[in-house]
């Protein structure tokens, strides 16, 4: 992170500390397209030059995946859900619009759709729990005065990881809007979910991932703590010690038609950082009907459902980029063989352990990852 000084005209009156996002289009900040910019006016009247100092916080990039062909041998997509609160379906339409170009469309209070944008469709709604609460009066003004807290949800079309730095211009245009991310309140328990295509519909590799996400989940959670609101609330759940025992022991030979019977035997729930059952009912409905019941309006789709981050739109600092990297750490982390191995032995040991604490795995698992190069110093 540097301070940069740099002289600009200005055009209007400063105000002594004014905060600009990256993705500007003009202006100083403007060779800064990924970076964040804070610029600290010094001096300066309509008309006149002012000195400035630009600090530049450089954004992290959006990390490749290790296996990028999905199915036909085509580049994996993913799909973004983001959560906030602080504007209304509407607004937030109008800024993927601004941003992407296509066609708004407003069905109500709750429900926005941009269609034919350059990346495809984009859905806004409101929270499930509050789409059908918008059909009275005195329910509009309660959404009005809790519009801070009722979560706003984007739902992007299917994206090459290409395009993923799209989506951090959005949320730059987002929060210059005044949309509010998770640590804003105490009650702001909004979301980040990231649906990566699976690389194969057979096989072991997205068994291995699943594997290596409940392995090493423990270790993800200490060293980006989510919202307390998130973990209060049964949202975002850890998987069960059982669950992680059962994938553990069939590593490496474990294929997604065996994982059916290990899913639905250890508590099976949405609420998990990752949430399989969307990619289980794409590979078999009938049987998926059959094991885990009626699973209300999920939707089957060939993709992990990746829950945990949190999202703090509205933090100096954050990018969508290190939560995605963050997955793509789990991806890595499933093409190593030697470092599993390593991992399931460990996780072995620990559950055999007289005292077996979560946070000691937590631990022990940080130090199996820095040990094959998945961690630095810094990480717990």
């Amino acid at each position: 992170m540097d301070w940069i000084p740099v002289v600009m005209r200005a055009s209007a009156p400063w105000d002594v500390s004014r905060e600009l996002s990256g993705g500007a289009r003009h202006g100083p900040q403007a060779a800064v397209l990924s970076a964040r910019v804070r610029c600290y006016v010094i001096g300066g009247q309509p008309g006149k030059e002012a000195a400035m100092a630009v600090h530049v916080e450089q954004a992290p990039d959006f990390a490749a995946l290790p296996d990028p062909l999905g199915l036909g041998g085509a580049p994996r997509r993913v799909g973004v859900e983001i959560e906030f609160g602080g504007l209304d379906t509407r607004r937030a339409g109008e800024l993927v619009q601004a941003r992407f170009g296509g066609r708004l469309e407003v069905s109500g209070p709750q429900d926005v759709r941009v269609r034919g944008t350059k990346h495809g469709d984009f859905e806004i709604y409101l929270d499930a729990r509050w789409r059908d609460a918008a059909d009275t009066p005195l329910k509009k003004a309660g959404l009005e005065l809790g519009r801070a807290v009722i979560p706003v949800e984007i739902v992007t079309p299917p994206l090459p990881v290409a395009a993923l730095p799209d989506l951090e211009r959005l949320r730059a245009d987002l929060r210059a809007a005044g949309a509010l991310g998770s640590r804003d309140g105490l009650l702001l328990g909004f979301g980040l979910h990231f649906n990566p295509e699976v690389p194969a519909l057979e096989g072991t590799a997205p068994v291995h991932i699943l594997t290596a996400f409940a392995l090493i989940e423990d270790w993800l959670r200490k060293r980006n703590p989510i919202d307390i609101s998130r973990r209060l609330l049964p949202f975002t759940d850890p998987y069960p010690r059982s669950l992680i025992d059962a994938l553990a022991d069939g590593w490496p030979d474990l294929d997604l038609d065996g994982l059916f019977d290990v899913y639905a035997a250890h508590r099976p729930s949405r609420n998990r950082g990752l949430d399989m059952l969307p990619l289980l009912a794409h590979l078999d409905r009938a049987r998926f009907d059959r094991l885990f019941g009626d699973q209300g309006k999920l939707r089957a789709r060939p993709t992990f459902h990746y829950r945990l981050p949190d999202c703090r739109i509205d933090e100096p600092g954050y990018s969508l980029a290190a939560e995605w990297n963050q997955w793509v750490l789990v991806e890595r982390v499933a093409a190593d063989a030697e470092a599993m191995a390593d991992l399931t032995v460990g996780w072995d040991a620990h559950r055999n352990a007289f005292l077996s604490l979560r946070p000691d795995w937590a631990r022990q698992s940080g130090e199996i990852l820095r040990a094959h190069g998945h961690a630095g110093a810094q990480d717990p």
